[in-house]
């Protein structure tokens, strides 16, 4: 599932051949993506703007052309991305013809997809589709991060992974931060201290910086992820059997020795 780093990767990608291309024409081959436009409405409103640098708040994308924008969720499966070849991928479901190469919208589950607002300068048409954001979690300083934290009093993990509290994180990132932070997801955050909060955000700053080099969340050797997905897991820093269990309603991994709760 892309999560912050997979979206600043489409969106690092972007920015280096988007900018100042011309749009020529939209091809919808799956309405399936369209969530509030339709290919009609969509063609009429992009055809003839210039796209301009791509942003990125959480895990939305938005291409903003010269007025129109398009906000791009993956969901699970979405990719967009640009071909100077005209290459493409079966899953493909818009295409949209550039002065220069095309851009693609690949979706296998079509969970979520692309959503067009008319102008760019008007934040509130923007919101609307976005919904309740919190501040983005990549760069967040330890000061507003503990701001945030302080006015909460639920779970930790069910904390972090809601979009109006801090926007980005998904589930990987945050069993690899609250592993790294030798927090047990379950804890209240009103039973964290200082310390807690300050290992925290330390965790979050880091496994942000790394998966973002990456562009996603990486099993690397040292890493909870590597090994989530085994059989019978095992910590990779203690070698004590993992857990595994559901914590806001999300799939969950931890250490019980690292992580006691």
């Amino acid at each position: 599932m892309p999560e912050l780093p997979d979206v600043e990767g489409f969106r690092d990608r972007l920015s280096a051949t988007l900018p100042g291309r011309r749009i020529d024409a939209v091809e919808v081959r799956d309405s399936g993506v369209l969530r509030n436009a339709s290919a009609r409405a969509l063609n009429r409103a992009l055809s003839g703007h210039r796209f301009e640098e791509p942003r990125r708040h959480g895990k939305w994308l938005l291409l903003p052309a010269e007025g129109p924008t398009l906000l791009v969720h993956s969901g699970m499966t979405g990719r967009p991305y640009y071909t100077s070849a005209g290459d493409g991928d079966r899953h493909d479901r818009v295409v949209i013809t550039l002065d220069r190469g095309e851009l693609h919208y690949a979706d296998q589950r079509k969970l979520r997809g692309i959503w067009l607002v008319g102008d760019h300068s008007d934040i509130d048409d923007i919101d609307d589709v976005l919904g309740d954001q919190g501040p983005d979690a990549l760069g967040l300083e330890r000061r507003a991060f503990t701001e945030i934290l302080q006015r909460h009093r639920g779970a930790l993990k069910p904390t972090l992974m809601d979009q109006s509290v801090i926007a980005g994180l998904g589930n990987l990132l945050v069993d690899e931060i609250c592993w790294r932070a030798r927090l047990n997801p379950k804890v209240h955050i009103g039973e964290l201290d200082d310390s807690d909060i300050r290992r925290l955000h330390r965790a979050v700053t880091s496994v942000l910086r790394t998966a973002v080099r990456h562009g996603c969340v990486p099993g690397l050797r040292r890493w909870l992820t590597r090994v989530r997905d085994d059989t019978d897991p095992s910590c990779p820093r203690c070698g004590t059997r993992l857990r595994r269990g559901r914590v806001g309603g999300r799939s969950t991994v931890w250490c019980p020795r690292c992580q006691p709760g």
